[in-house]
């Protein structure tokens, strides 16, 4: 198995692990906070890396300004999609919220057939297949669950998430070719905590409806950062393997939902698990395909 499919394995099962993580500390809590905390921890395991840089008198990214300034986009990018999806994920269950951010492969395989030239073999195509089949039941079940674009604002905010998503994996690949994997990482987790705190600071000062739900200290909430962190190096080590493919390593990552389906289903009791189930096996098939493909 190449290693970069191994990597984009290891992001997947962390992912899955940082959802149940940011279900258990946004639910009853104060989702701008937690967020807040979350930049403010993925800040400090990387730094280090920081910290090395300036120690060797370079801010990294080649030391450019155009380096930071593509790095400070990157940045807007992932925590606009986190401020939706942290919202979403309170209010959604974790069976239909996982699966929609699923989607977000087949986005970034169209992105990456126009942008980058990427190619598929038959295998990968048929994984490709199976994940559209997969996303179509899943939107069946969320329907009988109440849950419709035209209905529910949640909903709609975990579709934004996923796009901005996927807009972010394809930026990655385009970043990966010019910096260092933790440089990347490193420094777009520093310049998300500066503009969560402005964010944060700005509507606690002039919105009342933002500090209105009581912030609760939870052991969950460093986790959130520390799983995030591993799967985020692990997936930007993956993009940076020669042959690695952005729209294959995508969908891999998207395998986490695995992890949150069966929590949500044994922990949280969530409801119509015979057809999620289905839908899942459905989703494991595809990620199947799509890793058989890449060994040919």
């Amino acid at each position: 198995m190449p290693v970069w499919i191994l990597f984009a394995l290891t992001s997947s099962l962390c992912l899955g692990f940082y959802d149940i993580f940011k279900k258990i500390s946004v639910r009853g809590n104060n989702v701008l906070v937690v967020l807040l905390l979350n930049t403010l921890f993925g800040t400090l395991y990387l730094s280090p890396v920081l910290a090395g840089n300036l120690a060797s008198g370079h801010w990294g990214l080649g030391d450019t300004v155009a380096g930071h300034l593509l790095i400070v986009v990157k940045a807007v990018i992932v925590l606009s999609s986190w401020i939706l999806g942290y919202f979403a994920i309170k209010h959604l269950p974790l069976t239909i919220q996982g699966p929609i951010n699923a989607t977000r492969p087949v986005l970034v395989l169209v992105g990456a057939l126009c942008i980058f030239g990427e190619r598929l073999n038959g295998l990968q195509w048929a994984g490709i297949i199976a994940g559209f089949l997969s996303l179509y039941f899943i939107s069946r079940i969320g329907k009988k669950e109440g849950f419709t674009l035209k209905g529910s604002s949640w909903l709609w905010m975990s579709v934004g998430a996923m796009v901005l998503g996927a807009v972010s994996a394809l930026y990655d690949k385009y970043l990966l070719r010019h910096y260092l994997p933790l440089e990347v990482q490193a420094w777009y987790s520093l310049y998300q905590l500066l503009l969560m705190a402005v964010i944060v600071s700005l509507l606690f000062r002039f919105d009342s409806r933002a500090g209105a739900v009581k912030f609760t200290w939870r052991w969950t909430i460093p986790c959130i950062a520390l799983f995030l962190t591993v799967a985020d190096v692990a997936y930007f080590y993956s993009l940076s393997q020669e042959g690695a493919m952005i729209s294959i390593v995508s969908m891999v990552r998207r395998g986490s939902v695995i992890v949150p389906f069966i929590y949500g289903v044994v922990a949280l009791h969530e409801k119509n698990v015979k057809e999620k189930s289905l839908d899942l096996g459905l989703l494991l098939l595809s990620l199947g395909l799509l890793v058989a493909g890449s060994r040919m």
